[in-house]
């Protein structure tokens, strides 16, 4: 059915609600997202004084977003502006956790350990604080799925990026940025033997 509304001069018509405003926060989204993490890659880079160092930190955003769109999927949700910041909020706990980590194999490298015997205890004395880091966040926030009250559309999403994204991150912090830091380093590492 199509009508034609007839509008007096100075007036128009215009459809807004949900999706604009969606599409609108998107947008900011868009531009905050990539200079924020611009930004976090340049307070890295100060912090180790290493390109390398501060790359190997920032490949853990990769791995939280992937188990974000993994649980966003299995859960049914879409990609909703309350899923947008929980993929903020999660980046900024999976940062914390590769920096956590490579800074400690960085500190016993300048102890003089060598490369694999500083991957390894690294690993090893920094399993619980990542863990505990990630659990305790994911434990916080598991109310938050099954929430059905006020405000559970937009305290679910959230909820459910960040415990899927800390789950796939913190697996992949403990496994793979290990293999990449030695990976990275083997160069350095022969170079000076």
């Amino acid at each position: 059915m199509n009508k034609v509304l007839d509008l007096p001069a100075g007036y128009y018509l215009d459809w807004g609600g949900t999706f604009e405003n969606q599409q609108r926060a998107n947008r900011r989204l868009m531009i905050i997202v990539p200079v924020t993490v611009l930004l976090v890659f340049f307070l890295l880079y100060t912090t180790f004084n290493s390109f390398k160092h501060a790359l190997l930190v920032i490949l853990n955003l990769p791995f939280a977003f992937t188990g974000g769109i993994v649980a966003i999927w299995l859960s049914g949700l879409y990609l909703s502006v309350p899923a947008s910041v929980g993929f903020i909020a999660l980046f900024g706990v999976a940062v914390l956790n590769g920096l956590v980590l490579i800074s400690y194999i960085n500190q016993l490298r300048q102890n003089g350990l060598g490369l694999q015997e500083a991957i390894l205890t690294g690993c090893e004395k920094r399993l619980r604080p990542v863990s505990m880091t990630a659990l305790v966040t994911m434990l916080g926030l598991v109310p938050l799925v099954f929430a059905t009250g006020v405000g559970s559309e937009i305290q679910k999403p959230l909820a459910v990026v960040v415990i899927g994204g800390l789950f796939s991150s913190t697996i992949l912090t403990l496994l793979v940025l290990p293999a990449l830091y030695g990976w990275f380093e083997k160069d350095k590492e022969e170079s000076i033997t």
